[in-house]
């Protein structure tokens, strides 16, 4: 996703569009590029078998060449795929806007527009229990109808966690205060 970010900011900039139309440009390079990156460790695990056996060999040296591999790869994919829409982007980029039609130019924007609410549906969808639910409204209104600032209404949730937190924490037991016998009164 960093790449796609990388790119699309850069595709913004050079080509003077709406971030939203980066945004829609952004997602669908960063998707290539994990399928990439999905690709390029389906190869490297073939490798991990022999690993297994330099493992088995004490072979330290093997493993090490293995892994700077890799990272040779990984890094050169990186490069690659960030460095030349980069590079070559600034004509290019302005020439493929210039051809595309104007519906696809806003209906890219539009997908960049819901990508945040796209996000924060798949965020709650994992976290959401019943018992965050008076949580969300609470922020929903402080930022919809009060117009709070983001960060007061993350202070404002970072004092509710701790509350239940410490709420809910046990007490921590004390030692049962022993009884002492005095002899003579002393």
């Amino acid at each position: 996703m960093i790449i796609g970010t990388i790119v699309g900011t850069a595709f913004a900039i050079t080509t003077g569009v709406k971030p939203d139309v980066a945004v829609g440009v952004a997602v669908p390079f960063a998707v290539a590029v994990q399928m990439g990156i999905t690709f390029l460790f389906s190869v490297m695990s073939g490798v991990m078998s022999r690993c297994d056996r330099m493992a088995e060999n004490a072979d330290t040296r093997g493993i090490e060449r293995v892994n700077y591999l890799a990272l040779l790869a990984l890094g050169t994919f990186y490069f690659l795929c960030a460095f030349l829409p980069i590079y070559f982007g600034a004509e290019h980029a302005k020439t493929i806007i210039d051809v595309l039609p104007q519906r696809l130019i806003d209906g890219l924007g539009v997908a960049g527009g819901i990508m945040p609410a796209i996000g924060f549906a798949v965020l709650l969808k994992i976290m959401m229990k019943n018992v965050y639910i008076p949580y969300f409204i609470l922020g929903f209104v402080a930022a919809a109808w009060l117009k709070l600032p983001v960060l007061a209404i993350a202070a404002a949730a970072l004092a509710m966690a701790l509350i239940d937190l410490l709420r809910k924490s046990p007490e921590p037991t004390q030692p049962a205060a022993q009884k002492e016998e005095f002899e003579d009164g002393i």
